[in-house]
């Protein structure tokens, strides 16, 4: 199982971003995709996920309103849409996959697949 993200970089404050993350390696068709959020010095934070199954997403309250998940099941990709960001969204984003789903999106130990992450810098 390979998972790569994509998309991060140096935004300003008010601008939006959105993040991609691209599936390989499996023949599973229901799964939870979970994207984390790692600020510096904390840990891992889950700030959305979706479910194949069924295409539920969910979002926590820290992020709801600004940011969104969609993916597109027949090129195995899963994207967040983040709008309206602010500096303390600065992290590393990242990606991580359960089969057949995850029964919470908050634990990353819920998740056994990872991405190496990608940077995402909001400037003031």
């Amino acid at each position: 199982v390979q998972l790569v993200e994509s998309g991060g970089g140096l935004v300003q404050a008010g601008t939006s971003l959105t993040l991609s993350c691209e599936a390989s390696g499996f023949t599973f068709t229901d799964y939870t995709v979970g994207w984390f959020r790692q600020r510096s010095g904390q840990g891992r934070e889950g700030i959305s996920c979706i479910t194949t199954t069924d295409g539920s997403t969910r979002i926590p309250d820290s992020v709801k309103g600004r940011f969104t998940i969609s993916s597109d099941k027949a090129k195995n990709m899963v994207y967040l849409h983040m709008n309206n960001l602010r500096p303390e969204d600065t992290g590393v984003y990242y990606c991580a996959v359960e089969f057949p789903f995850a029964n919470t999106c908050d634990d990353p130990y819920e998740f056994d697949y990872w991405g190496q992450g990608t940077q995402v810098t909001v400037s003031s």
